[in-house]
């Protein structure tokens, strides 16, 4: 079984059952919590393909076949348009079940970091999203021609570990989001934080990262993941402050 699809399949599912363990304890459907999971999941591999492929329309517009290649089809993708996807398919669930939007992203955001975590440990394994050439200590050093002939891993050059940075944030940003799930004081206020924090680190890891597929924008003056992260930024930031400020008069009338 290879390591990288044993990871990622166990990251989703962990990360699922914790999301639904979650919103159990908010009063959320179990039920529609794991059917709300499953969309997610699905439309999260899907946005994570696409994305993959608009960041190098102009390879895949001259070769149309390898859209649907064996190399492509077994590509993780951009996590960023996976998270897109999935919460645009997640609002669109959300709304049409009548279920409280803002609690349940907030019930959902700790099994995501976990998931993601998880499946980072996989892209490793695997040898694909990889670093820079570095000098540094914790350079790490990939030989199995096997990751250069599936994703064109460098053989035998110390890079960063970026898969295992990226890892080591979310897991960060696990434990850090369920303690914030037991003290939150409104609702929005963990998936507002996963939102900030995840894309502040994943914009400076990006400088880091030395593997195509992740796309330019404004010239070359930033990828289009570092721009999406800076989107995340601006969205977390604006719940987390616009929902705060609504408790803040409330609070300070009782």
């Amino acid at each position: 079984m290879p390591t990288y699809g044993f990871l990622v399949a166990m990251g989703v599912l962990i990360g699922l059952w914790i999301s639904v363990r979650n919103s159990a304890r908010l009063g959320i459907d179990p039920e529609k919590a794991w059917n709300l999971g499953i969309l997610v999941v699905l439309c999260g591999i899907v946005g994570a393909k696409v994305l993959y492929i608009l960041v190098d329309l102009g390879y895949y517009t001259a070769h149309p076949r390898e859209i649907f290649s064996f190399n492509t089809m077994q590509a993780g993708g951009v996590f960023s348009g996976g998270l897109l996807a999935a919460l645009v398919a997640a609002a669109w669930y959300i709304r049409k079940n009548r279920l409280p939007a803002l609690a349940t992203c907030d019930a959902f955001a700790p099994g995501l970091a976990l998931g993601h975590a998880i499946g980072r440990v996989g892209c490793f394994a695997a040898g694909c999203c990889w670093g820079k050439p570095t000098h540094a200590f914790w350079g790490v050093t990939f030989r199995n021609p096997l990751a250069q002939y599936w994703v064109g891993t460098p053989l035998n050059v110390p890079l960063e570990p970026t898969q295992l940075f990226e890892s080591a944030v979310e897991l960060a940003n696990f434990f850090l989001l369920t303690w914030l799930l037991h003290k939150k004081k409104f609702d929005g206020q963990v998936i507002g934080a996963y939102l900030f924090l995840y894309g502040f680190a994943r914009y400076f890891l990006e400088f880091l990262r030395d593997d195509p597929g992740r796309g330019e924008v404004f010239g070359g003056a930033m990828t289009g993941t570092q721009l999406i992260s800076i989107l995340l930024v601006v969205a977390g930031g604006v719940l987390w402050l616009r929902k705060s400020a609504k408790v803040a008069p409330a609070t300070a009338t009782r």
